[in-house]
């Protein structure tokens, strides 16, 4: 079940999700058949969506920048607005993947916690170290993957930084000699770009398979 759909339950059921109502909400949640784990693939999935939708908008942003320092006539202005708007554009898109991150690490944290204290439960000793083993390998599986997050995320900084100058820059200084000056631009903004799809890409495939290790128990 996506997101929306368990976002939609727990506004029926009259639950705020802040983070100070979050056992309500997980109450909620298990009562109509989810899971914390089940929340966490969950997120984790829109995690990976939201990063997909940031490689698009960072090459996107990167086409624009392209056609900048290629501008041979027409409305400058034009071409500024449409940068500015791809700069705005990858901002929002790497916040939503920073938003996406965060709401898997609180989910996780609760699991694994949940999950240590209910191995206290097992009067079954097997049982019980099956399921202590089965808990560190999955949380071995989580943190080597929210690293993998957390390293794409950091790649999308110096893009933004490196776009919002270029913006700036443009939005006081709209002339041919402007384009001039940031044509050396390009080749850094691309480089970090390239960089910044591939740790994206590494950390979307590292959440198929977390997603796939927690669907097969």
């Amino acid at each position: 079940m996506k997101a929306h759909l368990l976002l939609t339950l727990g506004l029926a059921l009259g639950l705020p999700l802040l983070s100070g109502c979050q056992s309500a909400y997980y109450s909620a949640m298990e009562k109509v058949g989810f899971e914390k784990r089940d929340i966490l693939v969950d997120r984790v999935e829109d995690t990976r969506d939201a990063q997909e939708d940031a490689q698009q908008q960072f090459s996107s942003a990167l086409d624009q920048f392209s056609q900048l320092i290629n501008f041979e006539g027409g409305e400058l202005q034009d071409v500024y607005e449409n940068l500015k708007d791809q700069y705005e554009a990858s901002e929002s898109s790497a916040q939503r993947v920073t938003d996406r991150i965060d709401k898997v690490e609180s989910v996780a944290e609760d699991l694994f916690d949940e999950w240590q204290e209910e191995l206290e439960q097992y009067s079954n000793e097997s049982l019980r170290r099956d399921s202590s083993r089965k808990l560190k390998e999955t949380q071995r599986r989580y943190d080597d993957l929210l690293r993998s997050m957390r390293r794409a995320e950091s790649k999308m900084a110096p893009v933004l930084s490196a776009l919002q100058d270029n913006v700036l820059y443009l939005k006081h200084n709209l002339n041919a000699s402007a384009i001039g000056a940031l044509q050396g631009e390009y080749g850094n903004i691309k480089r970090d770009i390239d960089q910044l799809i591939k740790e994206m890409n590494s950390a979307i495939a590292q959440s198929n398979d977390f997603i796939a290790s927690i669907r097969q128990g």
